[in-house]
């Protein structure tokens, strides 16, 4: 089985969503719902009720330089934001060293 699921994304709306049971993870651009719930499933053994996924599309970048004018595109993406059943949660983060 390819790897589906990239990393998990790690930002301010991801992580109150996270409190709503809902998470965002980076996949590969090919994958399709199937997929990522089975990948989801498997790795964190928990049980996903529905996928959501959102194409990113390239950015247009330029670059003024000392040679001229450079243009280029940032990498395109796709992002899954998958929810779980009510009472399941997934630890993204681990847990934390503390400073004693």
């Amino acid at each position: 089985m390819r790897q589906v699921l990239k990393s998990p994304i790690l930002t301010e709306k991801s992580s109150l969503l996270a409190d709503k049971g809902q998470y965002v993870f980076e996949v590969i651009p090919s994958a399709n719902k199937i997929e990522i719930r089975k990948a989801v499933e498997e790795r964190y053994n928990v049980g996903v009720t529905s996928v959501r996924t959102i194409t990113v599309k390239p950015k247009h970048k330029v670059q003024l330089t000392r040679r001229g004018y450079v243009a280029g595109k940032t990498a395109r993406g796709k992002k899954a934001i998958v929810s779980l059943k009510p009472g399941q949660k997934i630890d993204i983060v681990g847990e934390l060293p503390t400073e004693e």
